[in-house]
């Protein structure tokens, strides 16, 4: 049997090394362990609390809001293929 999504829509903001505040307040204070790894490339971490448990959220992922206001990490790949702009 096959079954079609709902169109639904959602927030989303990107994360950058820069924006780590605007995360914070767009969590409501749920993302936290903000980092930057100590290599060349330096990359940015922060740990997104979801309903799954924590899961961690890489510079570049974009976090989202779902329909319950629930939080979730999503690669840009991820994203652009499943949603419209």
């Amino acid at each position: 049997m096959k079954y079609r999504k709902k169109p639904v829509e959602v927030e989303a903001i990107q994360f950058t090394q820069n924006n780590f505040p605007e995360i914070e307040k767009f969590t409501n204070g749920l993302a936290h362990n903000f980092g930057i790894e100590n290599s060349r490339v330096g990359i940015a971490t922060c740990i997104i609390p979801t309903l799954e448990g924590d899961h961690i959220a890489t510079e570049g992922d974009y976090i989202i809001k779902g329909i319950k206001g629930e939080f979730y990490p999503c690669k840009p790949t991820s994203l652009k293929r499943l949603m419209k702009w």
